[in-house]
Parts: structure tokens; C-alpha cells; sequence
């Protein structure tokens, strides 16, 4: 990392950074520190807060004084992100302004890094802007799903939206193409999602009443051969949700690993897409800083575009 840190620090919290955790400030504050590293010089006093010592789960006030210690860092490893293999990041950027990235997530990349992946996309943003203090995801998007992403600036404006979350004033529209033909009359699917945990740490969804109360409304964008394009508005937001509804509704997504037919996915394979055909399309929201309502769309990629456009006849 390019993060000093051989030298005593000294950082007067601003009103944009209160009311975080003073382990949580640290870990992003000082990329490239180990987390272990950081609770370290935590528990044993070495970082001070106006002159006195914090535990971990402190949480900073505005005009709070930090006193950092020296730390040596290891140099850079080889794993390091190479910024010139993530260009595609940039160029997937849809609009950005001081509190807000908004990025049309490419499929196949996950959000964060983690389950032996070096790297997903905010780590990938963060390499890109190495002088950005403040770079993190507002809500998530499924490894395989593609589509609109926010990324927020300012922790002002992550707090604004995962408000905005909370309160159900964040519209979020997405495309999937079905197996089958999707009734015309069939406009939600309200069923108890149950989130699972198998052995290898692999998370399986499936409808069961211990679950929790999920609701998905859909409308049909176009009909095919032997599927259906539709618009999912998920008006809950749990894990793998549109995937296990449309699953329950018997019209599983095609190209989906986890919960999806073979038969369906090995003709759309034949296709040229080998992909989940799950697409963020779509968010509306309130932009936290001006207070209008801004919307923003995300088109789809090549390999998606080509199956639904040009060989739509064999879908």
C-alpha cells in the first residue's frame, strides 16, 4: 500500500465521520494496517482519544482527537490490485459526484473481496481512487447479478441511504428472463424466505414458514418461445430473493447455478450467454445531498443484449 503510517498521527474528527465506531474509523482509515494489527494498538492504549485510551467499540464525537502510533508495514505483496487489469470498473462507472458512485455492476465480480476472492468491486474502486478517504457499498448485489450499484462517498450520505433503505424510499426495478411463460395474471409472489447455511459455508435460500415475510411484484416485459422477460421489484430485501421467488412461481432464472433448471440452461448456454440473466436495472431514490428525486438505469451487457435482441426467436 502506498499509506504511510511510520509516523505519529494526529486526526480531529469531523461531523461527517462521528458516530462511528473507533475500530470501524481505523480499518478504513488506515488501508493496508491488518485488522489484527489495529485491535492491537487498541487494547494495549497505544491510540488515544483526547489523551485518554478507547476501547474498540467507542464511538467518536465530532472535535474528538485521535492520536495514532508509528506502525511498519510490511512492503507491498504480490497480490496487490493491479489498477491497469480493473479498467473496466471506470468504464462501467454510470455517474459519480461527491457523495456517490453509481456503477452498472458487471456480472461475475462480487462486491467485496472475501470466500477467496482477492478482490470485488469497492476494493477494486478503492485501487482506482487511492486518495479517496471514504469509499463504501450502500447495498449489495449477488456475485452473478449485474446492474446498478451505489457506492457512497461521504458517510453522511451512506447514513442517508440505508435510511432511505430502512424506510422503503429506495425503488429498486430488475429484469430476469424466466424458463416458461409467465402468467399474464400472476403480478407478486409473497412467500417466507428461510436463509440456510450448508456444509463449506455455501448460503441456500429456500420458501419455508420459519422464514422471514418477503414479497416480490412482477410485471412481463416480453414473451419468447420458451421463456419470459420480466420486471422484478423486490418490496423486501432478502438474500437471493428474486432467484428463490421466481423458483417458487416455477419459472427459475436462466443461468442460475443454484436455483435454476439444466435443461433451460443449457439451451440458453447454447445461446452464447452463460451467465445468471438477473439484471439490477433500475434505482430511484432521494440523492442525499440536493434532496431531489434522481433515478439512474443500467443497460445491458454484450452477452445479455445479444441473447435478448438478436436471437430473441430462439430464446
Amino acid at each position: 500500500m502506498t499509506n504511510n503510517f511510520d509516523k505519529v498521527q494526529l486526526i480531529t474528527i469531523s461531523e461527517d465521520e462521528q458516530g462511528q465506531r473507533i475500530d470501524n474509523f481505523l480499518i478504513r482509515t488506515m488501508k493496508g494496517v491488518p485488522k489484527s494489527k489495529i485491535y492491537r494498538i487498541l487494547r494495549k492504549g497505544e491510540v488515544r482519544v483526547n489523551k485518554g485510551r478507547a476501547k474498540p467499540e467507542y464511538k467518536l464525537k465530532t472535535n474528538d482527537e485521535l492520536r495514532l502510533p508509528p506502525i511498519r508495514l510490511e512492503p507491498p505483496g504480490l497480490n496487490e490490485i493491479d489498477t491497469s487489469k480493473i479498467g473496466y470498473l471506470e468504464a462501467a462507472i454510470l455517474f459519480e459526484d461527491e457523495r456517490l458512485i453509481v456503477i452498472n455492476k458487471p456480472s461475475g465480480i462480487a462486491v467485496h473481496g472475501g470466500s477467496g476472492l482477492s478482490f470485488g468491486v469497492i476494493e477494486g474502486l478503492r485501487a482506482l481512487r487511492p486518495n479517496a478517504s471514504f469509499l463504501e457499498l450502500v447495498h449489495r448485489l449477488d456475485r452473478d447479478t449485474s446492474g446498478v450499484l451505489l457506492i457512497a462517498k461521504k458517510r453522511s450520505a451512506l447514513r442517508n441511504l440505508h435510511e432511505q433503505l430502512r424506510n422503503n424510499q429506495v425503488d429498486k426495478i430488475y429484469h430476469a428472463l424466466v424458463k416458461g411463460q409467465w402468467p399474464e395474471k400472476r403480478h407478486k409472489v409473497k412467500a417466507p424466505l428461510f436463509k440456510n447455511t450448508l456444509q463449506g459455508g455455501e448460503r441456500v435460500v429456500q420458501v419455508s414458514e420459519e422464514g422471514k415475510p418477503s414479497e416480490t411484484q412482477f410485471r412481463i416485459l416480453a414473451s419468447f418461445q420458451h421463456a419470459t422477460l420480466v420486471e422484478a421489484k423486490p418490496i423486501t430485501g432478502r438474500t437471493h430473493q428474486i432467484r428463490v421467488h421466481c423458483l417458487h412461481a416455477g419459472h427459475p432464472i436462466a443461468g442460475d447455478d443454484k436455483y435454476g433448471d439444466a435443461d433451460f440452461d443449457k439451451h440458453i448456454k447454447s445461446l452464447g450467454c452463460n451467465r445468471l440473466c438477473l439484471h439490477a436495472a433500475q434505482i430511484r431514490f432521494v440523492h442525499p445531498k440536493t434532496g431531489e428525486q434522481v433515478k439512474f438505469s443500467a443497460p445491458y451487457d454484450d452477452k445479455l443484449h445479444e441473447l435478448l435482441e438478436e436471437k430473441k426467436d430462439a430464446i
